[in-house]
């Protein structure tokens, strides 16, 4: 039944849904020894309709149709050591070489809205000082390190195939915004350089699994039907320059979720809307911190 009044929390842990106008659903949930991370997106978790199962073809195809003119472009750049990243204002350098990050959300003015989903698009710069872009491509490649880089977020890596510059790698990812949720990823990478300081690499999600009861017993992948389209699609793109001292590092994501339930904008959009900055920010940062090791 589609919710459509409110939801909130009783201090025995039970989540009341009222749905329709006059019944009224009590759920429990877990949320794990704090008590402390529930929010309406744990209740919805728990109403049919916020299973969608596979991205709706129409969805699939509006993400290709914008990741190929960003890909294009990313072409024309990588072609001149001038402009080979996107350049950032004065003042923005002035932070990167402070250790900031710079976050630019690239995300149409429409909202991202494609039929029957949401599609998000952001760029991140950050400066390390004293690395070397051939220091960057060898953390890059290193993709067995990967849960010591990029832990918590990924549990395990297998590289399943490599030719030249070309990788296929499957990854089980776990991402922790007030729910857990664990993926099996399977991405296609490329690895490719202008000269000895400027370099790139670009990684398209050929597969995504969704993981119920991660490392019990019971551990197994959802079916199509059964999952909740946390996340469909994912493109990230890098590029890298030495110079100034250090490594300029650029990444910019693209990614299709699920679009968010009509009437609870307010409550599931801030949450919606911010895992892939979230998501970015991490990889960035944690790519920034293994460069100082």
């Amino acid at each position: 039944m589609r919710l459509q009044a409110l939801l909130w929390r009783t201090d025995q842990g039970k989540v009341l849904i009222m749905t329709g106008r006059d019944s009224l659903k009590s759920r429990r949930f877990s949320f794990g020894s704090t008590g402390c991370g529930l929010t309406i997106l744990l209740a919805l978790v728990a109403i049919p309709g916020w299973i969608l199962g596979e991205a709706p073809a129409t969805a699939v195809s509006a993400f290709n149709g914008y990741v190929g003119p960003v890909e294009s472009r990313l072409v024309r750049q990588h072609r001149s050591a001038a402009g080979f990243i996107v350049p950032v204002a004065r003042q923005d350098e002035i932070r990167l070489r402070r250790g900031e990050l710079i976050v630019e959300k690239l995300t149409p003015a429409d909202g991202g809205e494609v039929p029957g989903a949401m599609l998000h698009h952001w760029r991140g710069t950050a400066f390390a000082a004293g690395a070397k872009a051939a220091d960057f491509e060898r953390l890059m490649r290193n993709f067995g390190a990967y849960p010591q880089y990029f832990s918590p977020q990924v549990i395990q890596t297998k590289v399943s195939m490599q030719q030249g510059d070309h990788f296929q790698v499957v990854m089980r990812v776990r991402q922790r915004h007030v729910i857990t949720v664990v993926m099996d990823t399977t991405y296609e990478i490329d690895f490719g350089r202008l000269d000895v300081h400027h370099g790139y690499s670009i990684s398209r999600s050929t597969r995504i699994s969704e993981i119920d009861s991660s490392g019990t017993g019971h551990e197994r992948a959802l079916s199509s039907k059964e999952e909740h389209g946390f996340l469909w699609r994912l493109s990230t793109y890098w590029s890298y320059e030495e110079r100034d001292g250090g490594v300029y590092m650029q990444i910019e994501s693209v990614s299709l979720t699920r679009s968010i339930p009509t009437g609870l904008g307010w409550a599931v959009g801030p949450f919606v809307e911010s895992v892939p900055r979230e998501s970015l920010e991490f990889t960035l940062r944690s790519v920034c911190n293994a460069l100082r090791r």
